[in-house]
């Protein structure tokens, strides 16, 4: 261990922890609509379309969110930008509650997402201030779990007293828990143990517009960085579209399920994410070379299992090969992560952040093209699942062909680095950007 690494032991453990439930309640906020969405569709009196603009609104807050958040960290602080995260997701939540108007509930949404947006980031800088080096990839792991449980939460808890007590007890006693953590966060958080806090900028220096478009330039022309995009792009959206808004109203109508079975199936999808996340982590962390083997080898096996389904003879798909293609939508969260194995090596310590925001925006873009994408097909097909999930093959095919395009710079130029600068080692591939949500990553 360097003598300038953060110590960490038992205040770190306990200051990560705030930092890290604070992330946990954004992640039940943020899938409460997925065991919500025929609710909602009830309560505001909307189609398909007009629900799936409920998910695409948060998530297309949470994409363009990431690189500003990246560089508020940075400048503000992890406390800062944490706290007022948590307040604006407090807030979403609560407003989405008691709203009366879809219109108001869209805007609820919206601020839902983008107090999430703030807190995976924020997260993983205190897992890097408070704890030694070797332990970051542990760090991130350990924050990806949590975020996971966060998403069973929303099925095991959430959905029983939406289905009981009602949509405003469900919504506004769920608001609570944003409080609860607000208080701790608060009063305990530090950004970093005493003597170990971060250099300080040049002034003017990362405020300055230039230095932002001098990042984001640098950091896309490397093809690693774009690699990772596409990785992250075409591994992630298929588990976070089920997930977020469509997975419940799928099984429940177009495969009969019952609410509380179609749970169950969400749940399954989550467990997976959790479980798969280890065996991914060990697999990378062992054998970069297994990296797009892995990726492709995911999609491939996502888009057999949902063709599969979906043109399997009948109305409906047998339990045991729902019940498989949820266990396999679980690896898309942990296949995601493997893009920032591409993008970290590609960069420097000081564009990390840069590098990390634009491959973690890769899988919320396809998200929010699938989610209304497939909206749209049902309202104008009335309500025919086939050809709406048929969008998952075509998102599928074109980042399968970018990956393969740029997988051979992105590899020659990691090879060129490692005589003069070793690769940084790589961050085990757990879901560090959560799934979406059941019935509802991530965020990431």
């Amino acid at each position: 261990m360097s003598a300038l690494d953060p110590p960490g032991g038992r205040r770190a453990v306990a200051v990560w922890g705030i930092g890290v439930a604070v992330y946990f309640v954004a992640v039940i906020f943020r899938t409460s609509l997925g065991v919500a969405g025929l609710d909602a569709a009830d309560r505001f009196h909307v189609n398909a379309s007009a629900l799936a603009t409920f998910s695409l609104l948060q998530l297309l807050v949470y994409a363009g969110m990431q690189i500003p958040v990246g560089l508020m960290v940075d400048r503000l602080g992890t406390k800062k930008v944490l706290t007022l995260g948590a307040v604006l997701f407090t807030v979403g939540q609560l407003g989405f509650a008691l709203s009366p108007s879809y219109d108001m509930a869209l805007a609820a949404r919206a601020l839902l997402g983008c107090g999430d947006a703030m807190t995976f980031i924020s997260v993983l800088r205190l897992g890097t201030r408070w704890f030694p080096a070797r332990r970051g990839p542990l760090m991130a792991q350990l924050a990806g779990l949590v975020g996971m449980a966060g998403n069973l939460v929303s099925t095991l808890v959430l959905a029983p007293v939406l289905h009981g007590a009602g949509w405003v007890a469900a919504f506004g006693g769920s608001a609570v828990a944003g409080l609860v953590v607000l208080v701790p966060l608060v009063l305990f958080l530090r950004d970093h143990p005493e003597g170990h806090g971060p250099p300080s900028p040049a002034r003017g220096t990362a405020a300055s517009g230039g230095f932002v478009r001098r990042q984001i330039r640098a950091s896309w022309s490397e093809p690693g960085t774009r690699l990772g995009l596409w990785v992250h792009f075409t591994t992630q959206f298929p588990a976070m579209v089920f997930l977020l808004l469509w997975g419940m109203p799928f099984l429940v109508e177009a495969q009969g399920l019952s609410r509380t079975t179609a749970g169950g199936l969400l749940t399954l999808v989550v467990a997976s994410h959790m479980a798969l996340g280890l065996v991914y982590g060990q697999i990378v962390g062992r054998r970069q070379s297994a990296r797009i083997p892995l990726a492709l080898g995911t999609v491939g096996l996502t888009a057999l299992l949902w063709a599969s389904v979906l043109v399997y003879p009948g109305q409906r798909a047998p339990m045991w090969l729902l019940v498989t293609l949820c266990a396999v939508l679980g690896s898309c969260g942990p296949a995601s992560m493997i893009g920032f194995d591409f993008a970290r090596p590609a960069n420097p310590a000081e564009r990390q952040g840069t590098a990390s925001g634009i491959t973690n925006m890769g899988g919320f873009i396809a998200s929010m093209t699938t989610l209304l994408a497939v909206g749209v097909l049902l309202d104008a097909t009335g309500d025919d699942y086939r050809v709406a999930f048929s969008t998952v093959f075509v998102l599928e095919a074109f980042g399968t062909a970018q990956i393969l395009r740029l997988r051979g710079r992105a590899l020659a130029r990691e090879r060129e680095r490692r005589p003069s600068a070793p690769v940084a080692e790589p961050v085990p591939a757990v879901a560090a950007c959560p799934l979406p949500e059941p019935g509802g990553r991530t965020a990431r």
